[in-house]
């Protein structure tokens, strides 16, 4: 049969074609020979082409003396620049790119390059930097900072104690600890008009610095700044299916870790005694690396919805021991380590009804060490001196399942539950099995117009095998002591959420948790845990141009502890009480001067502090830990033209922190050479100018 197609034809066929084409009345049997092409036009499906998008500078002056500050303001230098940018290209025939930047050319910033065809392939190139600051006044008598060979001064004088070394505050010099991370990846994705798509990422992680370590010969001990020079390469390739309601792909991710120096050497800062050597030696990380292999699959229709994952892998390590310094015959000249992963997880959503939907899962992983056992002369400082010891192939197997459900009462009003059962398996432990089982509930109600809150409330168990220290754990452990992660433990928690909107202008929410953990069955150890939090959001409109918000959070953790002095049972107890408070606000004032300035200020302030007290006869305070941040941010923001817009930030830091453990002089150890105070007690500041322009 012919007929004359015309536009309107046309627009019935298409939904039908592939069912019409089955019995000889295709597209491909239209009369077409009269149709007038060149005046199908739609102008409502005109596709803009071309680049739109905006870039921006910024340079600013950093105050900063304390180089924590340099975490919140991202630079360490006194002045720094950036770029930022947010572009996009459109071709007429697919092409498609975008760059994004943010705070490029900062400690803590990141890019992103992706060009392509759209629906054929996309080429990605990304960039970050992440830096974190420790310090920059640790304080050591050590040479060579930064290398693997720590050295003393040629005039050094060793001594019995620290506080005996008559050389020791006139050679000491500060130092950095902090660390920097450079992460570089490359990444390829091809689809095709049918079902298959595949990719490959490649990326490049190095990170350098200075990290706090230590050695010692016996008894004795020197704070050493270990160097980091690490390589991190990562590979991820895979293939992908995907049809209507289904999707399978097949994956392999691999990582390689190479570290730049294979082990630090240092002089000993004190009198050679029982035998001690006047050079010490430590291994530092070894290479190592991991490759897994997955298969993931899923299918989905207007009810019932099914995932799953199946997961192998493999970890090794091989890297020739560090000998330097070691008397004894070693077994073998490496561990050549090496560990077997096996994973699979399953997961199903259905639906019953319009008010009823059920889901479980579950989820079982394998850790299998494979590492040959050896037999090992020990070096200690007691009478274990010279005997024969052994490395432990532990091996960790876990199982979790999970049931739940969903409930709609009525309108507004939902009811969903669910069980959960874990059981790990531990070779070589204190407790070889560990069941923990939980029990939990929410009720939700947003039927008010102006209210929506909720209520959850669970109950879990932990228990297993019995608990008991062999030779593999530790045969100088007190047997009454248990381990807080293996220990017998009841956990009662309730939560509740509750948001209000009274006016549409104003928006209150709070929240508060309270959960107790009870380890009723240990005598040595962690005996309780309370854990109460709760937390305030705040949002209101002045005006169409005027907006504040505001939050604060609480929380308080207490914790009690029993321990022995006399290797039996409880001779004293501690009482620990941790305090966080977090809260801040923020309010921006819009379309001034003509809808061309907007003024802003955001404030946060964070407090936490921690106290300890022990009880043994008399009541002792172990020592006040506290940090006080304060951080403002006031900015103006100010379009200068249709395209180009300037913006000018002030940022000040205030901190203040009161930590024991590093509060500590070089000689205040008797046989400890340590870095000296590193608390921290600064008031930074930050300007900066930016520039951005429209495209």
């Amino acid at each position: 049969m012919k007929y004359k197609l015309n536009l309107i034809t046309l627009a019935l066929l298409a939904p039908a074609s592939f069912m019409a084409t089955a019995g000889g009345y295709g597209l491909a049997e239209a009369n077409t020979e009269n149709v007038k092409f060149d005046k199908w036009v739609c102008k409502g499906c005109t596709v803009e082409t071309g680049t739109t998008g905006s870039i921006g500078v910024g340079v600013g002056y950093n105050s900063e003396e304390d180089i924590k500050s340099a975490n919140a303001f991202k630079s360490d230098n006194e002045f720094a620049g950036k770029l930022d940018a947010d572009i996009n290209y459109k071709g007429d025939k697919g092409y498609r790119a975008s760059i994004e930047a943010t705070d490029l050319g900062m400690d803590n910033g990141r890019a992103d390059i992706n060009v392509g065809k759209q629906g054929t392939y996309n080429i990605n190139l990304n960039y970050r930097s992440i830096a974190t600051y420790k310090s920059n006044d640790a304080l050591t008598p050590y040479q060579g900072i930064g290398g693997n060979d720590l050295t003393l001064p040629d005039n050094w004088v060793t001594a019995g104690s620290s506080s005996q070394m008559p050389m020791l505050y006139s050679s000491l010099n500060p130092f950095e600890l902090s660390l920097q991370r450079e992460r570089a990846g490359l990444g390829f994705e091809y689809q095709t008009e049918s079902l298959f798509t595949t990719f490959v990422n490649y990326q490049r992680e190095e990170k350098s610095g200075i990290k706090q370590a230590s050695g010692s010969f016996f008894n004795q001990s020197m704070m050493l700044a270990e160097p980091v020079d690490y390589t991190t390469d990562t590979l991820e390739a895979g293939i992908k299916l995907k049809g209507d309601n289904w999707f399978t792909s097949l994956n392999y991710n691999g990582s390689s870790f190479k570290n730049g120096n294979s082990q630090l050497s240092y002089d000993n800062a004190f009198n050679p005694t029982f035998g001690a050597q006047t050079r010490g030696y430590m291994s530092l990380d070894p290479d190592n690396e991991a490759h897994t292999v997955s298969l993931m699959g899923q299918f989905n229709d207007s009810v019932t919805a099914v995932s799953g994952r199946l997961m192998v892998g493999k970890m090794s390590q091989d890297q020739d021991f560090v000998t330097s310094g070691y008397g004894y015959q070693l077994p073998a000249d490496s561990l050549d380590a090496s560990v077997d992963l096996t994973g699979m997880n399953l997961k199903a959503v259905t639906r019953i009804n319009r008010e009823l939907r059920l889901n479980g899962s579950y989820d079982y992983s394998d850790r299998k060490n494979n590492t040959q056992v050896e037999e090992w002369t020990q070096i200690s400082i007691n009478e274990t001196n010279g005997q024969v010891a052994y490395n432990t192939p532990y091996d960790h197997t876990s199982h979790r399942v999970k049931v739940g459900a969903d409930y709609r009462i009525n309108y507004g009003m939902k009811l969903d539950a669910g069980y959960e059962f874990k059981r790990d398996e531990r070779s070589y432990q204190d407790r070889e099995v560990t069941d923990d089982t939980n029990l939990w509930a929410r009720f939700r109600v947003n039927s008010f117009e102006k209210w929506d809150m909720w209520v959850k409330g669970s109950f879990s168990h932990r228990d297993g095998s019995d608990y008991e220290a062999s030779e593999w754990t530790s045969k100088e452990q007190n047997q009454l002591l248990r381990k807080y992660y293996l220990a017998d433990r009841d956990r009662s928690q309730i939560e509740a959420r509750v948001s209000y909107t009274p006016i549409d202008e104003l928006t209150v929410d709070f929240g508060a948790r309270y959960a107790l953990d009870d380890y009723k069955n240990t005598e040595i150890g962690l005996t309780e845990s309370e854990d109460t939090s709760y937390d305030a959001n705040l949002s209101y409109m002045f005006s169409a141009d005027v907006m504040f918000n505001a939050f604060y959070n609480h929380q308080v953790i207490k914790s009690a502890q029993s321990g022995s002095s006399n290797f039996a049972t409880a001779t004293w107890q501690a009482d620990i009480e941790d305090n966080i408070d977090v809260m801040g606000a923020g309010l921006s004032y819009n379309n001034l001067m003509d809808s061309r300035l907007r003024l802003g200020l955001d404030y946060t302030y964070s407090d936490s502090d921690s106290t300890t007290q022990v009880r043994q006869g008399i009541t002792g305070d172990y020592g006040d830990y506290f940090a006080k941040i304060h951080n403002v941010n006031l900015y103006a923001q100010y379009q200068a033209t249709e395209k180009m817009g300037l913006r000018l930030d002030y940022k000040i830091e205030k901190y203040l922190d009161n930590d024991a453990a590093n509060d500590i002089a070089p000689d205040a150890i008797w046989n400890v050479v340590g870095f000296g105070s590193n608390s921290h007690d600064y008031t930074a500041h930050m300007i900066m100018l930016s520039m951005s322009y429209k495209l």
